[in-house]
């Protein structure tokens, strides 16, 4: 008689990917008649590197014979020093290169950081709504995620999560721009997460993904300004949504170098190195499309606007945060936001994400995330027409 194979009881109890999870929906799901699918499900761009950068990449995969082999664990030398000097300018600190990993993405560098924190029965505080890949880590790992909730403006409040600190505390988590809420952490806010984490002995990590999509110029933060900012942040960092490199998978870590020989282990256990065509890529972006890069932000800035402007005209609608490449829209009815968002898959061809994804278990039933990065003007005015139109 067969015996079904033992299955890690942490990884059974981890929530499916949501992503995935849409997916699915949209395979199984007729769409109405005559209304092409709107997708903002999902903030990976939709379309390719620019055609520099792929004649770039054809160019490294044809005469870069190092590209195809493995390399250091913690990333090309000459992309950590960039990246280690870009950062020291943009922020206004002292960042060495051996401080910076390159990793597999940046969901692996929030894993590599964790690991090196945190074990089963410690604590992480993550602020609500959450991104979910950060849970579903937490879960994997049984290290316990404290929800930390924010009001009216997707704003954490340092004050409420010192109230949550315990001695199995060890790290608060901060994602700005966030994801999924869209908001943007004022500085004064930042810091004053980041004196609370050094006077309790934890970590803070910041995650910004979407960096080069905020609205303000200058730096975001002055935490690297502090001459001993490594003993308590840990910053990630994605040039995925920088570059359009989703697939290339690379991601960066910014702690010590003491922490990093740590990540190392983690890094050797798991995919080895970095892409190495993908970080040549990330490299190339770096050093030569600044201005195209600029340009994006402007279309990105410019698409807010236009979520902003739309939502004014929706009925019982309400725009809580917007930002980056999402906006967090509360809706008016009476049925819990997963039933709706496949309500509006199956009646107006949209697939956005409910919030209840992003939230402890009975949160998020008012709220979907709207990921606009891939719709322009046009497309998100077709959105809130579609929104308008639906009736619950």
């Amino acid at each position: 008689m067969s015996h079904p194979l033992p299955l890690n009881p942490l990884i059974a109890a981890t929530a499916r990917p949501p992503v995935m999870e849409a997916a699915r929906w949209l395979r199984e799901t007729p769409l109405p008649e005559g209304m092409p699918l709107i997708n903002v499900s999902q903030a990976a761009p939709a379309v390719p590197p620019p055609r520099s950068l792929r004649e770039a990449l054809a160019e490294i995969v044809v005469n870069e014979p190092a590209a195809h082999l493995y390399g250091p664990d913690l990333g090309l030398p000459a992309l950590r020093a960039r990246l280690a000097a870009d950062w020291s300018a943009a922020y206004g600190g002292a960042i060495g290169a051996d401080q910076v990993a390159i990793t597999a993405g940046c969901n692996q560098a929030f894993c590599a950081a964790m690991i090196t924190l945190a074990g089963p029965g410690d604590e992480v505080i993550l602020p609500t709504p959450w991104y979910f890949n950060h849970k579903m880590w937490c879960d994997m790992m049984g290290v316990r995620a404290v929800p930390l909730s924010t009001g009216e403006d997707l704003i954490p409040d340092p004050d409420r999560a010192a109230a949550l600190i315990t001695d199995r505390t060890r790290a608060l988590v901060l994602v700005t721009p966030n994801n999924p809420g869209g908001v943007e952490y004022p500085a004064p806010v930042i810091r004053a997460f980041h004196d609370l984490a050094q006077a309790r002995g934890i970590a803070l990590i910041v995650d910004e993904t979407y960096r080069d999509f905020h609205a303000q110029t200058g730096a975001p933060h002055d935490l690297f300004g502090d001459p001993d900012w490594a003993e308590t942040l840990i910053h990630l960092y994605s040039f995925s949504k920088s570059y359009r490199l989703t697939g290339h998978r690379v991601g960066a870590l910014v702690t010590s170098a003491g922490r990093l020989a740590e990540v190392e282990k983690f890094i050797d256990s798991t995919t080895i190195c970095p892409n190495q065509i993908g970080q040549r890529a990330a490299l190339w972006g770096m050093e030569n499309l600044g201005q195209w890069l600029a340009g994006e932000r402007a279309e990105i800035l410019d698409r807010r606007a236009a979520i902003t402007q739309g939502a004014q005209h929706l009925d019982g609608w309400r725009l809580r945060g917007v930002g980056a490449y999402f906006a967090w829209l509360e809706h008016p009815f009476d049925i819990p936001s997963d039933r709706l968002a496949q309500r509006l898959l199956a009646e107006r061809a949209v697939l956005a994400l409910p919030g209840t994804m992003f939230m402890p278990e009975g949160g998020g039933a008012a709220a979907l995330r709207v990921a606009f990065a891939n719709i322009d003007r046009a497309g998100i005015s077709r959105l809130f027409d579609r929104l308008a139109g639906f009736a619950a």
